[in-house]
């Protein structure tokens, strides 16, 4: 119960304190001289009065929804009753800067709320001032501690500062930020001071150092201000290269080698081209030195003429050497009447060329290597041998063997019924036309793969060997039909008139026999099988020509065999 008491009192306590309390917005307010802008004071309940104080304005506003009595200040907000007061100011101006105090009439009280209302003011141009200073030419020499100051003075609020050489980031070293307040006129103004230091060297020489100041006044139609100042170094000529080429040069011609160095102050140049010593502006035979021409940015063109250029010239050795007050340097020149070599470095279309060139090359590779290995294109050719009588023979055998295979199987299921040899006869004459049809298929193909490449040639085998295939399949299906035929006979009436359920299928030999025979073999199995297989057996000349028949051994239950 106590808990609840707290709470419910603890609410009444924040609610009474929100509406004791005046809300701002904004907090805080910059805006540039001449800028629109409201400022509003709020309360939980009705205010009966809304009064506005702004710094610099001489009278205290009384504002309400129903009036406006002052010029360029008019009421702001939802109204009285909304417990909302508020101004809208046409024209800020530089007076106006400080604090706003708003006062709200409360049920016989006064409540208040303050806005700080900043009025930007642009800061003075840059200043840099230089914490090292050069010498009475306005030079610095190589390696000096280079220190330098940008103040931008009296801003509201204060400015920001950046350093830029030659319109880049400085990227050196630079101080804090320092903030110096400071009045003037009884206006509060600020002044923004940083430093920068770093060694120079010979790059610095004639480079602009920027002090820019960043501002709350700044706007696209008024750019940042800024401060330059000329960094102007003295050094020796500078070491760029230890060997200097100069191709293209024509034999027999009057030959002009040019050569560009970098010093501060103007160097001297002396030249020595195997041991003989030419100044500047002087001659020696063929040779003529010039007077360094001034380039800018503290470059030179130095020049050496050598009259009537021969081979000789090409082959000895020129040295320049350039020196000023703080030093000299010298510099090793090769000159040649050939054209000057290609550059070393490879540029971007090379780089994706050799790229393509290497992705084409490694696929052409795999391309061989798996045309290798299945036997594709131009490889298909190394698998085709030249049919020979051995190799046709063979192959017709094959056939024929398939073939009598089945007419054999046939025959003897024929005999077993009680058929006669006539229609074995039949059934050989029609085996042979089959054996002579296929060995015609069989060497068609062989006669066109001799005249056609070797590729087509390949392709023609397989296709061969596909249909020979199936040939051979179709013909022992025949066989099997034939073989399961001739055993449902048999379960009915078998040599010895038996049942089927009697009986079981041991064996099938396949004996090879002449083709001239084939009609006495027949016969003789009609009379004794046993007889028949044994002829064809010890019959040698059965294996060049030969027709194939079956011999069907059934062994009965009992344990007596029957043939």
């Amino acid at each position: 119960m106590s808990r609840i008491v707290f709470i419910f009192l603890a609410a009444i306590l924040a609610d009474a304190l929100t509406w004791a309390q005046v809300n701002v917005e904004p907090n805080t307010a910059l805006l540039n001289e001449g800028d629109r802008t409201e400022l509003l004071c709020r309360y939980g309940r009705a205010i009966n009065y809304c009064r506005i104080e702004i710094p610099g304005e001489q009278r205290v506003l009384n504002l309400s929804p129903e009036w406006s009595k002052t010029p360029g200040f008019t009421y702001y907000g939802a109204g009285l009753n909304a417990g909302q007061c508020g101004v809208s100011i046409e024209r800020v101006k530089a007076s106006n800067n400080g604090q706003v105090k708003c006062s709200l009439g409360v049920e016989g009280e006064e409540l208040s709320g303050t806005i700080d209302l900043v009025v930007a003011l642009r800061p003075q141009q840059p200043i840099i001032e230089l914490m090292t200073k050069p010498n009475r030419d306005g030079f610095f020499n190589e390696g000096t501690a280079f220190q330098a100051r940008c103040s931008v003075r009296d801003g509201r609020p204060p400015a920001n500062i950046s350093w830029y050489i030659d319109n880049m980031p400085a990227n050196k070293r630079t101080s804090q930020l320092e903030i110096l307040t400071n009045t003037v006129n009884n206006v509060e103004l600020s002044t923004s001071v940083q430093e920068i230091q770093w060694a120079l060297s010979s790059e610095d020489s004639n480079r602009k150092l920027v002090c820019r100041s960043h501002h709350q006044t700044d706007r696209e139609s008024v750019p940042p201000q800024e401060a330059a100042y000329i960094i102007n170094v003295r050094y020796a000529p500078v070491h760029q290269y230890e060997d200097a080429s100069v191709y293209g040069l024509y034999l027999d011609h009057t030959a002009i080698v040019n050569i560009t160095i970098r010093a501060s102050p103007q160097p001297k140049i002396e030249w020595t081209i195997d041991g003989a010593i030419i100044g500047q502006g002087r001659s020696d035979g063929r040779y003529s030195a010039y007077e360094p021409q001034y380039l800018g940015n503290d470059e030179y063109n130095v020049t050496l003429a050598i009259a009537g250029l021969t081979l000789e010239d090409t082959t000895k050795t020129y040295t320049l050497r350039a020196s000023n007050e703080l030093g000299f340097n010298d510099y090793k020149v090769r000159i040649s009447s050939s054209s000057k070599p290609p550059s070393s470095n490879l540029d971007v279309a090379a780089i994706v060329g050799i790229v393509v060139a290497v992705a084409v090359l490694v696929l052409v590779v795999l391309l061989i290597l798996f045309a290798r290995a299945t036997g594709r294109w131009c490889f298909g050719g190394k698998s085709i041998k030249t049919p020979t009588n051995e190799t046709s023979d063979t192959e017709s055998a094959d056939i024929k063997a398939t073939s009598t295979a089945t007419a054999t199987t046939a025959t003897t299921t024929t005999m077993g019924a009680g058929g006669v040899a006539a229609g074995e006869a039949e059934d050989m004459t029609n085996t042979g036309e089959q054996d002579q049809q296929q060995q015609q298929q069989h060497e068609q193909p062989q006669k066109k793969a001799k005249r056609l490449p070797a590729f087509a040639a390949a392709i023609l085998k397989r296709f061969n060997e596909k249909d020979t295939k199936k040939n051979k399949d179709k013909d022992n299906q025949e066989t099997s039909n034939i073989v399961e035929g001739a055993e449902q006979d048999n379960a009915i009436d078998g040599n010895d008139n038996e049942p089927k359920q009697d009986k079981q299928l041991v064996y099938a030999e396949l004996v090879l026999k002449p083709a001239n025979e084939t009609t006495a073999a027949s016969a003789a199995l009609a009379t004794s099988p046993a007889a028949g297989a044994d002829t064809a057996a010890t019959s040698p000349q059965g294996l060049a020509k030969a027709t194939e028949y079956a011999e069907i051994v059934y062994v009965q239950k009992g344990g007596d065999n029957k043939k």
